[in-house]
């Protein structure tokens, strides 16, 4: 067995799993980049919320109290189906905080602005403006988040 000094390969692998552990970013993480935190725990409270969303589709299909696809039109139908299923798949992406969760989630938000531009009962004009708020502050967050340089460092080490 031969043994090599310097760092391994093994070591210089990053920590796929730190988005998933929110518990456990150390201090010195969140001093580091205080935007990919605030971006982690926002994409997690939107998790919830897109999470109840889409329970609240389900409980439409599944608990109606008279025959739901009876009474609506075969594109109500089809929104109340495919959000049963996108809000989920989007919420458990966004919980963790994985890229593909992001896009999911914006993908299924600015359906909803189209859906209720088509369908105007479908969604409130207060949840569709609530939507392009939540779409303003992920991009903001995000692109902060991408940022690397701390605005507490000196301008020398920028």
């Amino acid at each position: 067995m031969r043994f090599l000094r310097g760092p391994s390969k093994v070591s210089a692998l990053p920590d796929t799993g730190a988005a998933i552990r929110l518990g456990e970013f150390s201090s010195l993480a969140r001093e580091a980049n205080p935007a990919g935190f605030l971006l982690v725990v926002f994409m997690r409270l939107l998790a919830v919320l897109w999470a109840l969303q889409g329970l609240l589709q389900w409980g439409a299909i599944l608990l109606p109290p008279e025959p739901l696809f009876d009474k609506v039109s075969t594109l109500n139908s089809a929104a109340i189906i495919f959000f049963a299923v996108f809000d989920l798949v989007a919420a458990v992406g966004l919980w963790l905080a994985a890229p593909w969760g992001g896009v999911i989630w914006l993908l299924g938000a600015i359906t909803q602005i189209g859906v209720s531009l088509w369908l105007p009962e479908f969604y409130s004009r207060l949840w569709i403006a609530l939507d392009l708020i939540l779409i303003a502050l992920y991009f903001g967050l995000t692109w902060r988040a991408s940022q690397r340089v701390s605005l507490f460092l000196p301008s020398s080490r920028r």
